[in-house]
């Protein structure tokens, strides 16, 4: 499967992306990308933060930033298909160029990535260790060396295209905590960094393989 190049405008008039960004917690990748939107020359901007529930950090942080808000918890829909139908609406209200799943720890469905291109973060080197357990799968398997992901989101569970990895080494002494606050730092810089370049250079995909300034113009 291809997709045509998505292209980034170009020119002195260049019109800042615009970013909805989905979170479920502190919401420390959200507030890498609302720095980074400070400087105008990132070419993106948050217009949104979603959650799946209130009284969480990551929406506080937004708030602080003067970024609108909204909730759609899944209990409140009488199916996984009704929420991700009310999800991809509320998304569709702030007109994204790009979706950004910072730690929102929901399987997204057809209706949101049927409308959106959304691009998730992972605290480990995929395809190894997906879920949610991914840095103590990491340790208990044994490996030396695991790392990050950015990836676009598909059906699955953290099965869709990788767009960029970074490793990260596995210390003696390493437990699941201070494995996982040494690969937040990597995955917080790479995610801005992926996140700039394709909103900047625009991005295609053909079958598994994501390339960023291919779609400039």
């Amino acid at each position: 499967m291809s997709s045509s190049p998505r292209a980034a405008a170009t020119g002195p008039a260049r019109r800042a992306a615009r970013l909805v960004v989905l979170v479920s917690g502190s919401g420390t990748n959200l507030q890498a990308l609302l720095d980074a939107a400070d400087d105008e020359s990132y070419g993106a901007r948050v217009v949104a933060v979603g959650a799946d529930r209130d009284g969480i950090a990551g929406l506080e942080r937004a708030r602080r930033a003067g970024v609108p808000t909204f909730v759609e918890r899944v209990g409140d829909h009488p199916t996984r298909e009704a929420w991700d139908e009310a999800l991809a609406a509320r998304i569709a209200e702030h007109e994204p160029d790009l979706v950004v799943s910072a730690g929102f720890m929901k399987i997204l469905g057809p209706r949101v990535l049927g409308k959106f291109t959304v691009v998730n973060t992972h605290p480990a080197l995929l395809p190894a260790f997906p879920g949610a357990h991914a840095v103590r799968d990491a340790l208990a398997y044994g490996v030396r060396v695991t790392g990050c992901t950015v990836h676009l989101v598909d059906a699955g569970v953290d099965t869709g295209p990788v767009i960029a990895q970074e490793p990260v080494r596995v210390e003696p002494g390493d437990d699941e905590h201070s494995l996982h606050e040494r690969i937040k730092t990597v995955e917080r810089r790479l995610l801005v960094d992926v996140v700039g370049r394709m909103v900047r250079e625009g991005w295609t995909v053909t079958g598994r393989i994501v390339s960023i300034g291919a779609g400039r113009r």
